[in-house]
């Protein structure tokens, strides 16, 4: 199980590394520490904070199952909500996908299709939306819209 953490982090649980009960009356839900593992999101930690995490504040995860961006399947994906793009952990690194444009990108959804699993990576992307409740204060002022936003990854920047 992958999940956003409000600590700056994504985390994963791992049922098979506990040592503890899985059922029963001892199963208490605090019994399987050694099952979390963490990973702090790829921005500053806030002043004055001594432990590890990042001053992100991801709302959801979502798992990529079928490799619709590209980067395999069953690759975590954070919403950056400070960051302004997607949060991506690929064999425990960081990949950002960041929206230059218009600032402020603030999502809260996401989903993946494959379109056509014959044309590589312009068959299949990330749809991603901008959520703000209030558009008209980004980039862009009185008149703005939400959008939706379509990531993919190239094999190289200049393919075409």
């Amino acid at each position: 199980a992958w999940v956003a953490l409000a600590s700056g982090h994504m985390a994963s649980f791992d049922r098979s590394k506990c040592s503890g009960p899985l059922n029963g009356p001892d199963a208490t839900g605090q019994h399987c520490p050694e099952g979390w593992t963490f990973y702090p999101e790829p921005l500053p930690q806030m002043k004055g904070v001594d432990y590890p995490g990042s001053a992100e504040s991801s709302y959801y995860t979502w798992v990529d199952q079928f490799n619709t961006l590209g980067l395999g399947e069953n690759i975590p994906i954070n919403t950056g909500n400070e960051s302004e793009g997607l949060l991506v952990l690929k064999d425990g690194e960081w990949v950002v996908l960041r929206v230059p444009y218009p600032m402020g990108f603030y999502t809260k959804w996401m989903d993946g299709r494959i379109d056509d699993p014959d044309a590589g990576w312009k068959g299949r992307g990330i749809w991603a939306t901008i959520s703000t409740r209030t558009p008209f204060h980004m980039e862009g002022g009185k008149g703005t819209t939400s959008k939706v936003y379509h990531f993919q990854m190239r094999p190289d920047p200049l393919a075409y």
